[in-house]
């Protein structure tokens, strides 16, 4: 069966080429997903900053207990949005382990230099140079307060040497120091670049007094290394962090690491999942079409006494072969187009620009194999019905085909649409990740749903259609709808590829338009001032302080913007967050407070967004359990409930809850509301000099900054619905293609039977004006539901925004790819002479 599955293909390379074009796409789109996720599992970051050491001790995640299920209580471990630290008796707890030589803490402090303001650097104490470590090239170790030494990083490009002196920005405050002496690895280092201050004053500038970013473990050459890790481990446990080694160390030295990796696993997962469900759609409806298309061949094999064994075995042995060589095609195409959206996702700032395209062994065979398998899965059923008739039933069979499908076929089907108006519910009565979750399982379900009840919703269609088709297109249109009625199972594929892109699209893209445009909304509307003091370095908290007492300024809030973990029915989440110095707030901004108030706002209490609030099952007055950015636990008294979550965050804190608790300790923005007709510009610009990189801008300049920001961080998802909605109409042209080109024998016989070449034209067009009708109506509606449903529940806005170039281009596009897909190949099949149409094979 091999052999003749090869000659089969050999010869009749046209009538297989739609199917392997299906693969093949599919393949290159699994890879890329696949091969991120690959990528990020093999991500550890740059462990050259700890080079030395045996073990770093670091506090990166939170692991949170959730809902107990059946006996087992599930937890969940996220990234630290702040980075953890750890506390300074840590490294003389770890010092006093038998074995170890030195407990170094590293202190990581943010800091700019004047000499080199585009390099991003970090400061440390004089003492963390023993983990690298570090040697030095020249000069000497710093040793007072206004010295410090520099890594050959910042040293070359700068020509900063020892004796020089710079201007070093940390803490929101520009100082001047002296290089003392230069430093270097011995080697080729990535990351950032570093600065060493004396271990004293780097203590005093740390905005977390008496704890350490990481502690280093150096071990005894006579040490028992097994030993000395389990008590290392031990300890770490007991502070609430982790023992890092081995590659792992990256993790521990370079943060951003682990949010790199992070975000390849989530968002190749995520991605993987939605072009998995829709590969298998599309593959296991072209394979489908492609054995029903061949029935005449496969029943003469029947009739010429081929076993039913012997047709599938052939069947899956052409689709075997097919399958290999997509992946031939298809697995080159992904690692090609991996590395594009890894430049995508590096230039956009969502990866680091050390994070590589790494493995594609483990990949490329699991996706093969997947691909494969629904391949092959695909072309089993589809053989059958074929397979298993009788001989003498064969070329009888051959010819028609029935109608509809089976009974199991249609229950699954309305159990489909049941379960995703169930899920519409549940969307609806929920809100956040809950909301989203449901939203693409009642899509999915809606749309396998129609393809399960395609053959059932054709012949209702054409039905229904048949009056309006022979209205527009007279004898043409009555041939339609019989064509329509008669085929209704042979156009799943199509009604399926098509709905899904209307349907997807029509989700999430303007599902994507909408949470952009309310955050943008909300940040315009709820901000009163009008002008933001702001600093790429960032703002003292005294700068709220400093900017009441200018005149005219009738308010000042000092904001800080962070990330908080809050509980949820499933699991707990990362949500942003803003500490805020409630003095004036009210003056400078409207959170569309429903109830309580931020006036009562103090340490120890908490503002929270109503849609989280129902989220976590807060009300007004209770006690709000949540983990600071760094991982701190804290209980907090409800005092407000707001509406403006979008734009500001899903939880306000004081500011003050927020000290020590974030990198930085320092403001982002303050906002400035002035006196009606005071002009305070000058004296405010005066205030904004004093700060380094200081300036005072129009709060509209904020906003637009914001909807920037939104916008980039909204790429992601487009990218993946473009990439998916795209594959989709492909296929649904694909499809069309291949469904037109087996049309040959049918068109030649009308034609020999007294069918003019335009009648027959304008036939296939009305064929496909009723079939695209159905499928973006379809479409339509399922994208109009799920989006409707989602808005309200994410957003709370009654109706979503639709802009009209979008569904102009979504239903547009759609529709001038499936009608060039049926025209171009049918006017070829028309340029033929029916007694050669006839001699073609089907």
């Amino acid at each position: 069966m091999l052999r003749l599955a090869a000659q089969t293909l050999r010869h009749r390379t046209g009538g297989f080429l739609a199917t392997f074009v299906a693969l093949a796409a599919g393949v290159a789109v699994l890879m890329t997903c696949a091969l991120l996720v690959e990528s990020g599992w093999r991500h550890q970051g740059d462990p050259h900053r700890y080079g030395a050491a045996f073990a770093v001790v670091a506090d990166r995640d939170l692991t949170v207990d959730g809902p107990t299920v059946l006996g087992e209580t599930e937890r969940t471990t996220l990234l630290l949005p702040e980075r953890g630290s750890v506390p300074g008796k840590v490294a003389g707890d770890l010092a006093d382990v038998p074995g170890v030589d030195r407990a170094v803490g590293d202190r990581r402090l943010v800091v700019t230099t004047t000499a080199a303001p585009g390099l991003p650097t970090t400061g440390h104490g004089w003492s963390s140079t023993a983990l690298a470590p570090y040697r030095l090239v020249s000069g000497r170790p710093p040793r007072s307060d206004g010295e410090i030494a520099v890594d050959a990083r910042l040293a070359g490009p700068t020509r900063l040497g020892p004796g020089a002196t710079t201007e070093v920005v940390t803490g929101g405050v520009s100082r001047t120091y002296e290089v003392s002496g230069v430093v270097g690895t011995g080697g080729t280092a990535s990351g950032r670049a570093a600065l060493f201050f004396t271990d004293a004053h780097a203590a005093a500038l740390d905005p977390h007094p008496g704890r350490y970013d990481a502690v280093g473990v150096l071990t005894a050459p006579d040490a028992d290394r097994d030993a000395l890790l389990a008590e290392v481990r031990r300890i770490a446990d007991a502070a609430g962090a982790t023992a890092y080694t081995g590659d792992d160390r990256g993790i521990a030295a370079e943060p951003e690491s682990a949010a790199a990796r992070s975000l390849a696993l989530g968002a190749g997962a995520a991605f993987a999942g939605y072009a998995a469900a829709i590969v298998g759609f599309v593959v296991a409806g072209t394979v489908g079409l492609s054995v029903r298309h061949r029935r005449r061949d496969l029943a003469l094999l029947r009739a010429v006494a081929a076993t039913p064994g012997q047709v599938r075995s052939m069947l899956l042995a052409e689709v075997g072969l097919l399958g290999l060589l997509a992946g031939a095609v298809g697995v080159p195409a992904g690692l090609l187009a991996t590395r594009q959206v890894r430049d995508a996702l590096v230039s956009r700032g969502f990866l680091p620009d050390d994070f590589t395209v790494q493995g594609g062994v483990l990949s490329a065979a699991a996706v093969v194999v997947t691909v494969a398998v629904v391949a092959l899965l695909s072309a089993w059923i589809a053989a059958l019905r074929v397979a298993r008739i009788r001989p003498t039933e064969a070329l009888g069979e051959a010819a028609v085909e029935p109608a509809t499908g089976g009974r199991a076929r249609l229950v699954c089907g309305l159990a489909c649409v049941a379960g995703a108006f169930s899920l519409t519910v549940l969307t609806g009565a929920t809100d956040g990740q809950t909301a989203l979750g449901a939203a693409m399982g009642m899509l999915y379900l809606f749309v396998l749903g129609v393809a399960l009840l395609a053959p059932w919703i054709n012949q209702g269609a054409a039905r229904l259609l048949g009056p309006v088709l022979r209205t527009v297109w007279g004898d043409s249109g009555y041939l339609a709808a019989a064509n329509l009625r008669a085929n209704a199972r042979g156009a799943v594929a199509v009604l399926t590829a098509l709905v899904l892109s209307v349907g997807l699209g029509g989700t999430v893209w303007f599902l994507q338009d909408n949470l952009e445009r309310q955050t943008v909304a909300q940040s315009r509307e709820g901000v009163l001032a009008q002008y933001a003091l702001t600093s790429g370095t960032g703002l003292p908290a005294s700068a709220a302080a400093e900017a009441r007492r200018v005149p005219g300024v009738a308010a000042a809030t000092g904001v800080r913007r962070t990330s908080v973990v809050v509980p949820d029915r499933l699991e707990p989440q990362t949500v942003p967050a803003q500490g805020i110095d409630p003095l004036g707030a009210d003056r400078t901004l409207d959170l569309r407070v429903r109830s309580g108030s931020l006036d009562a706002l103090r340490e120890g209490t908490v503002a929270v967004s109503t849609a989280r609030a129902d989220a976590a099952g807060w009300r007004l007055g209770d006690k709000a359990r949540l983990w600071l950015g760094d991982g701190t636990p804290v209980t907090l008294r409800v005092v407000a409930l707001y509406e403006r979550g979008w734009g500001f965050g899903d939880v306000t804190l004081h500011r003050r809850t927020l000290d020590g608790h974030t990198v930085t300790g320092l403001d982002d923005r303050v906002l400035i509301r002035t006196a009606p007709d005071f002009g305070a510009e000058g004296a405010l610009a005066e205030l904004a000099r004093r700060y380094p990189g200081g300036q005072v801008t129009d709060t509209a300049r904020l906003t637009g900054e914001l909807g920037e920001d939104v916008a980039v961080s909204g790429w992601l998802n487009k990218m993946l619905v473009t990439v998916l909605v795209g594959y989709a109409v492909l296929a649904a042209a694909n499809t069309l293609v291949m469904a037109a080109l087996a049309r040959t024998r049918e068109l030649s016989l009308l034609r020999l039977v007294g069918v003019t070449r335009g009648q027959a034209k304008r036939m296939v067009h009305a064929e496909q004006a009723g079939l695209l009708g159905v499928a973006l109506l379809i479409g339509a509606a399922i994208a109009a539901v799920a989006l409707t449903t989602i808005v309200r529940a994410v957003t709370g806005a009654t109706l979503p925004h639709v802009p009209a170039t979008g569904w102009t281009a979504l239903l547009g596009g759609t529709t001038a790819l499936a009608l060039l897909a049926t025209v171009v190949p049918v006017a070829h099949i028309l340029r033929t002479a029916p007694v050669e149409g006839m001699g073609v094979r089907e």
